[in-house]
This record gives structure tokens, sequence and C-alpha cells, in this order.
């Protein structure tokens, strides 16, 4: 540094530190870029999806491995279809409770 070059004041190094903190906080409270949160979302999305769709897979398939044991016809694999629709739906109301909750509010789950 030459004679004339003065360092920035100490003033504007805090501001800056100041600033870069906010927007740390920011993204670990999830409201940075959104990019993080919509992430989530899709992350979300994707597993109540894949838990909906096999819950109605296993159902299916236990009512049809049934029926071809038992000989009943196609009533095993109704049943099973309607079984497992209904797991899937509880399975997707859980996890829409869960996130409906505050973080924090006192309740477990």
């Amino acid at each position: 540094m030459a004679e004339n070059d003065h360092p920035p004041p100490l003033d504007e190094l805090e501001k800056r530190l100041a600033a870069a903190r906010d927007i740390q906080a920011d993204r670990e409270r999830g409201k940075g870029s959104g990019l993080a949160a919509e992430g989530k979302s899709y992350g979300l999305a994707i597993r109540l999806a894949i838990e909906m769709v096999s819950t109605l897979a296993v159902g299916v398939f236990l009512g049809w491995v049934l029926d071809r044991w038992l000989d009943s016809g196609p009533w095993l694999l109704i049943v099973g279809f309607f079984l497992g629709a209904a797991a899937g739906s509880l399975n997707v109301y859980r996890v829409s409770q869960t996130m409906i909750r505050e973080p924090g509010d006192g309740e477990t789950g």
C-alpha cells in the first residue's frame, strides 16, 4: 500500500460484516434466495406422491395375491385397492398436519 492509500474505516467494515451476517441468518431461516424452500417443497411433493402410490400398489398387490391364493375373484383386489388408497390418504394427511404445526409450539409428535 502506498502512503496515500488508507484502509477502509472500521465502521464500514462493521457494516459489511453485519450485512453478511443478516444474509446468512436469512438463509438459515429459509428466507434466502428461495431456492432452498423451493427444493424442500419439491422434495415434500415427491415424498407424498411416492407414499400414495406405494401404499396403493401394496394394497392392490396383496389383494391380487390373496385372490389368486383363495380363488375369490376380484373381490380382495378391490378391497386391497380401497385399503391402500385409505392408507395413502392417511399418510398424506399426517404429513400435512405436521406441516401446519409451527415448530416449537410445544407439541411432540
